[in-house]
């Protein structure tokens, strides 16, 4: 059984005050949810503030990206030590604004993957298609290269990742692929990892939908088979939206 997520990932938003007060009125209205995992994914600056709040519930933190060296000369970096000092258990990788405004690569990718479990913490990794190369009909062979030139050398076997499904074309704009648009490629991810790393692995990997998430279509999403849950953006900004979204995800397990 694999046990659903809902992520929020707050990008570049809100004030520290802003953060604090959210993180707040969170924890009361979600304290009684066990059947999904709860994580938010605040800007760096507010981690460890966020952590003092939310360290005795069951919300875990995310950090937005991190850097593949451990300490050094890399001025605005952040590494994954300091990120695990912060109270952080999850960490997101490959997002499309960081592979479009920032370069990151498959194999850049890799490299920040394999220093995060090395440092007890779970990369949500994430892949999807810009709308040019989905009208080219090429979004599988997108995906697998992303899926396969990050995991093929991860050590899934004793270690998790979570990935994230984001068609780019899907996010900030109001569209939404169909529940079985989106199907289709989680089972495809999921049939890759299968290829890559066994059954086994490919049945506890939890693979999330991320572009446009809302209230009122993430029950149509989480109800496809190999849907895991949600990387949600716009939606996780607000209190009440975000959690009608871990509500209406609650005890929904594939």
């Amino acid at each position: 059984m694999r046990k659903p997520i809902i992520a929020g990932n707050w990008k570049m938003n809100k004030r520290l005050s802003e953060a604090k007060t959210f993180a707040e009125s969170l924890i009361p209205l979600v304290n009684t949810i066990n059947d999904c995992d709860i994580i938010i994914a605040p800007p760096f600056t507010y981690l460890s503030a966020l952590d003092d709040i939310l360290k005795s519930s069951s919300i875990s933190l995310s950090a937005q990206t991190m850097s593949h060296e451990l300490a050094g000369a890399f001025t605005g970096d952040i590494s994954a030590v300091m990120i695990t000092d912060c109270g952080c258990k999850y960490v997101i990788i490959g997002h499309s604004e960081q592979r479009l405004y920032h370069q990151e690569t498959n194999q850049a990718c890799q490299e920040k993957c394999k220093v995060a479990m090395q440092n007890k913490l779970t990369p949500i990794y994430c892949v999807g298609e810009s709308l040019k190369e989905r009208t080219n009909n090429i979004t599988l062979t997108v995906i697998q290269k992303q899926i396969l030139e990050c995991i093929t050398d991860l050590p899934l076997d004793s270690q998790e990742i979570i990935i994230a499904y984001e068609p780019v074309w899907a996010i900030g704009t109001g569209k939404v692929a169909t529940p079985e648009e989106a199907q289709a490629v989680h089972q495809f991810i999921r049939q890759t990892i299968e290829k890559a790393k066994g059954t086994e692995i490919a049945n506890k990997t939890r693979i999330l939908y991320g572009g446009s998430v809302k209230p009122a279509n993430i029950e149509d999403l989480i109800n496809q088979a190999d849907i895991d849950g949600a990387l949600v953006g716009g939606a996780c900004l607000e209190l009440d939206s975000f959690v009608e979204l871990i509500k209406k995800t609650n005890y929904v397990t594939h």
